[in-house]
């Protein structure tokens, strides 16, 4: 059996062929506005490097930034009903209350405020008022919203008001879609219902682009399951992306990060993903990114979901180096994906980071005699340049001071220097769809976070073994090899302001894909 692995980039459409532990082939293409037609290029392209049956291709793992970029860029998005269960308190601050004002615009600021919700030792603050939820259904229906987000105060530690709510608002609403923040964010109230009003916004988006990918698969006669790499690094069922758009949004730099560790073998190093436009840089830790401790923002909102450790700066391939008043600039503007028409060494008139890294002889693409007239001081002061960028962004990411390789990747890594300082910098061999291989390698993925209440005999350890044995019941039932499960997440927080000495549990085990899920 053979794994496909895509990523859907900005500017590419990348593709490899994985067979066990050996990448067959490895493309670039162009990604496409309706992103089908991008897909099929990549595929048929991909299929014909490799020479493969396509018929023999088991599973296909699809990486896509689709929908950070919608957040981002302001489009395809949906108004939603923003519902929250807490008053009277939380009154002062509404739903969306942080909110960029374009954003609040797009997503239509729908917000209502209900009587309910829990105190955080499990109590009510009051009952949930059904009649308002009722006439919030009949707002819904007068104003043709496309979703809903509800949001309780404290459903973490109760999720019954959530629950009742939804099922309010579909029996007066048939066919809405109802997000509830339980799924999605975790404690914290403002970036737990961001998130949820982020992902009911995106729902349509979601829909429209699985099928797309379906489509694109069908057109190119591959008819084994695809699969949607998460913010994680592992794997979900297309038809769980429908409902959970938002737990891909860091799937693209993860994607290079799982793939850099693959390429190499290195299971600690820091990873530099090098693009047109920008560079993505980050730490692997055990073969995974490290997660960020901290809220994240997205498209000028914080959220709280669990995302990699990444920081992005403007530098890339692409990157306009500029000789002006103020000195030396290297980015952050790009011709990005026109590179290959406006770089000078490809007979266009830009400067570019591409055309410095041809000059000083770090990389043999396009035409070097017309980088050639180039002045050396100038090319000396932009290479002295993007080093300090890339060591800076290196420092920032590193976890201790102990010496860790670097790995570069991405198709713009030509202009890594081999050494950061006192680090060696490896580039493997198909560096540059790192991306995709990382998608092709998923794996799937079981997860608990909950509270336990350590009375009537339950110690610590008994409650982390249940929560990992949860954990790896979800994994099993998602389609992984109960012998290939490890944990690689644990960690537990006794919630001092809870009765029955309480602790939050988080335990996450990921392992390889069964033969029957490819």
């Amino acid at each position: 059996m053979y794994r496909v692995g895509i990523d859907v980039g900005g500017t590419n459409t990348d593709a490899v062929v994985l067979q066990d532990k050996t990448v067959l082939a490895g493309v670039k293409a162009s990604t496409t506005e309706d992103v089908t037609s991008g897909v099929i290029e990549a595929l048929e392209k991909v299929i014909d490097a490799s020479g493969i049956d396509r018929a023999r291709i088991g599973a296909v793992m699809i990486g896509t930034t689709h929908f950070t970029n919608a957040v981002i860029e302001r489009r395809h998005m949906d108004e939603v009903a923003a519902i929250r269960i807490g008053l009277p308190s939380g009154a002062g601050l509404p739903p969306m209350v942080d909110w960029p004002d374009d954003l609040k615009e797009i997503v239509g600021n729908h917000g209502y405020q209900v009587r309910g919700g829990y105190e955080f030792d499990g109590r009510e603050i009051s009952p949930l008022d059904e009649d308002e939820i009722v006439r919030i259904a009949a707002d819904i229906r007068a104003k043709a919203l496309k979703a809903a987000a509800v949001t309780c105060v404290f459903s973490g530690i109760n999720d019954a008001m959530e629950v009742r709510a939804k099922e309010i608002l579909q029996d007066r609403c048939p066919g809405l879609p109802v997000v509830m923040s339980k799924d999605i964010g975790r404690h914290g109230l403002l970036a737990r219902e961001s998130a949820a009003i982020m992902n009911a916004s995106l729902l349509s988006l979601a829909d429209r682009t699985v099928a797309a990918f379906g489509e694109a698969l069908k057109a190119a006669g591959i008819t084994c399951p695809f699969y949607i790499t998460q913010n994680d690094g592992t794997l979900m069922a297309a038809d769980v992306v429908r409902g959970f758009p938002v737990l891909t949004f860091a799937s693209g730099p993860t994607n290079s990060m799982r793939g850099a560790a693959f390429l190499t073998g290195l299971k600690d190093a820091v990873v530099v993903d090098v693009g047109g436009t920008t560079s993505d840089v980050g730490s692997l830790s055990h073969g995974f990114p490290r997660q960020a401790s901290t809220t994240v923002d997205i498209g000028g909102v914080r959220t709280n979901f669990r995302m990699p450790d990444v920081f992005s700066i403007g530098l890339g391939g692409g990157s306009m180096v500029v000789n002006g008043d103020h000195g030396l600039t290297v980015g952050p503007k790009s011709v990005g994906y026109r590179v290959r028409r406006d770089a000078l060494c490809f007979g266009g008139s830009t400067l570019t980071a591409t055309d410095i890294a041809v000059a000083s002889g770090k990389a043999d693409v396009g035409e070097k005699a017309l980088v050639s007239s180039l002045d050396k001081r100038l090319v000396d002061a932009a290479v002295n340049k993007i080093n300090d960028m890339l060591e800076a962004c290196v420092e920032r990411s590193r976890i201790s001071s102990s010496p860790v390789p670097v790995i570069a990747v991405g198709g713009g890594s030509i202009l890594m220097p081999d050494r950061i300082g006192n680090l060696d910098v490896i580039r493997p061999e198909n560096f540059a769809v790192a991306n995709a291989v990382g998608a092709a390698i998923a794996q799937i993925s079981g997860e608990t976070d909950r509270v336990f209440s350590l009375i009537d005999g339950r110690t610590r350890e008994s409650a982390l073994a249940e929560a990992e044995a949860e954990a790896r019941e979800k994994a099993i039932a998602a389609g992984a090899i109960a012998e290939t499960l490890e944990v690689i997440e644990r960690e537990d927080m006794p919630l001092a302001y809870l009765p029955g000495n309480a602790t939050r549990i988080h335990v996450k085990v990921v392992g390889e894909m069964g033969a029957n899920h490819g």
